[in-house]
């Protein structure tokens, strides 16, 4: 699925067209039936296949950064350097990742409180 939008012509970048029919065939045109789960499966999977086009299978770690704050940073500071294309298919699942990750935190803690009276 995703694989399609990842050619060796474009260098495994995703066009910004293409990311965006890939979400909306995901998660519909409003993205009505995005839950925690799938985002999450979709975020994985995108990463998965995009980085290993553009690895050829292969993921060499080089990472300077000693903390997740730095590798945070560096990300964030790379991405601005980035095409505007290409910036959007980097920060657009990680966007929609940390947002559905704090919804499902929230159900947990909802359903945490209804479960804490069977133990």
């Amino acid at each position: 699925m995703i694989k399609e939008a990842a050619t060796p012509e474009s260098g495994g970048d995703v066009k910004l067209e293409e990311f965006r029919k890939l979400v909306k065939a995901q998660f519909g045109e409003n993205l009505e039936h995005a839950t925690p789960a799938n985002v999450r499966e979709f975020v994985d999977r995108f990463e998965e296949e995009i980085l290993q086009h553009k690895s050829g299978n292969r993921i060499v770690l080089t990472e300077k950064c000693k903390s997740y704050e730095e590798i945070l940073k560096d990300f964030f500071a790379k991405t601005l350097e980035l095409p505007p294309e290409e910036a959007v298919a980097a920060l657009w699942p990680l966007a929609l990742d940390l947002a559905f990750a704090t919804i499902e935190s929230q159900y947990s803690d909802r359903f945490a409180s209804l479960f804490q009276d069977t133990d």
